[in-house]
């Protein structure tokens, strides 16, 4: 099966207005075989522990936050990266506003 290219010059426009006390998502390709969404935290919003089916990759594009990936605590800032194996628990607070994208890798 064939899909067409995407390009994002910039992909800060695709949450360029985070509402206040919110998440906010956006889903940018859904493939058989990847899935990519970006997302916008206003300060303080997190995503509570739970794990996801499919390895995943994390890119912080601004902000920061307290990411937990098993039992490890670390910090992610803007340009932060991390691969997550498949069931791997994890979960985000959002110490300002923030956006990252989340790309799904599909067995």
């Amino acid at each position: 099966m064939s899909y067409s290219h995407q390009f994002f010059q910039d992909l800060s426009q695709e949450v360029s207005s985070i509402p206040t006390g919110s998440i906010l998502s956006k889903a940018l390709t859904n493939t058989d075989k990847v899935k990519v969404t970006i997302f916008g935290f206003d300060t303080g919003q997190e995503l509570t522990e739970h794990t996801a089916a499919y390895p995943a990759i994390l890119h912080f594009l601004s902000g920061e936050a307290d990411l937990t990936l098993g039992k490890d605590n670390l910090k992610a800032i803007a340009g932060s990266w991390a691969y997550m194996p498949a069931l791997t628990a994890h979960s985000l607070v959002a110490r300002t506003p923030m956006t990252m994208l989340l790309i799904m890798l599909i067995d």
